[in-house]
């Protein structure tokens, strides 16, 4: 599909931590991306017998400001996961989203840098984001490796282990190994793409292949189960130019200490620019991080603890020397 084409994004959100970053969220894909004339669908988890409390956001601020940038909300009910693995959301989001429309998955930990509508998607390839480290499998030393493992849940799903491989990399190496953050992706219908979502996930939770025996899937279960999603709608890597997604378009920075941290000039202007307006500031004050990392100037005493152009190899590296200094917060 060509540039400029109609798509919807779609994000997660619900009350606590994520109702402030959607609304950053919106705030930054409506200053950034002008072309952009798709839906931004907000999809809000219902409560049910998954949640203890209501997940829902009723935060009529908030649900005014987000109606302010074109947000839409969708409620969607939580069948199998819920509380008990949040991550889940992602997954059964889906569902509730509009069929037959390409879609666009972002963690609510984003910002949009620049016009989203100029990437070229090509929402018949599906892929997602490869801004990621060899996280899962853990390799046990008198266990299956690499091959095994990805292998038994290839099997498990009639899918092709083979075309899945990235053969310039070494055997036993991850990176051969087809494995994606689940920070975005992308397709050509998102009830279709929900739908082996979830039939993947819960089948691996419920009866996962014996090679799984020693692996932990919580959190690592969403990313278990996308490459196996993606491989089977004929998707795969690099199914979008590089640079883009995590990159000039977009910035997945997860937490706001990681962001100052680590991130771009151009990342932390956008953050502070659209965090600016009264209309934002009074809202998303109320979320203590956010108070005191944009406005109380904690976020710049975290960058200047760093060279963002020679940090740390290891993110662990970064998070301790926040923590040492006492600026963490989450």
């Amino acid at each position: 599909m060509e540039a400029g084409a109609t798509f919807n994004i779609v994000i997660v959100g619900q009350t606590g931590r994520l109702q402030y970053e959607a609304v950053l969220f919106a705030a930054s894909l409506r200053a950034n991306s002008p072309d952009f004339r798709g839906r931004l669908l907000v999809a809000v988890p219902q409560p049910g017998a998954l949640w203890s409390d209501d997940p829902s956001i009723r935060d009529q601020e908030i649900l005014d400001l987000l109606e302010r940038f074109g947000a839409e909300i969708v409620p969607f009910e939580s069948v199998h996961f819920g509380q008990s693995y949040p991550y889940g959301n992602k997954i059964e989001a889906l569902a509730a989203m509009p069929k037959d429309e390409p879609f666009v998955f972002f963690d609510t930990d984003t910002l949009i840098l620049n016009d989203i509508a100029h990437v070229p998607f090509d929402f018949e390839r599906p892929g997602a984001s490869q801004r990621v480290s060899g996280t899962w499998p853990e390799i046990e030393l008198y266990g299956p490796g690499y091959t095994r493992i990805w292998k038994s849940l290839y099997d498990k799903f009639g899918l092709d282990f083979e075309t899945s491989l990235d053969l310039s990399q070494p055997d036993e190496f991850w990176r051969r190994y087809l494995y994606f953050n689940a920070g975005w992706f992308f397709g050509r219908c998102p009830v279709e793409f929900g739908r082996l979502f979830t039939d993947y996930a819960v089948s691996i939770r419920d009866d996962a292949p014996p090679e799984l025996v020693c692996q932990s899937l919580d959190p690592w279960l969403d990313q278990v189960a996308l490459p196996l999603v993606i491989h089977a709608l004929g998707g795969g890597r690099d199914t979008i130019p590089q640079g883009l997604l995590d990159g000039a378009v977009s910035c997945h920075y997860r937490m706001l200490p990681l962001l100052y941290a680590r991130e771009s000039d151009a990342v932390v202007t956008t953050l502070e620019q659209i965090a600016a307006p009264n209309r934002v500031k009074k809202v998303i004050k109320r979320y203590e991080p956010i108070r005191r990392m944009i406005y109380q100037g904690r976020g710049q005493k975290v960058r200047a603890l760093f060279d963002q152009d020679n940090l740390p190899r290891k993110e662990q590296a970064i998070r301790n020397r926040i923590k040492k200094n006492g600026f963490w917060m989450r």
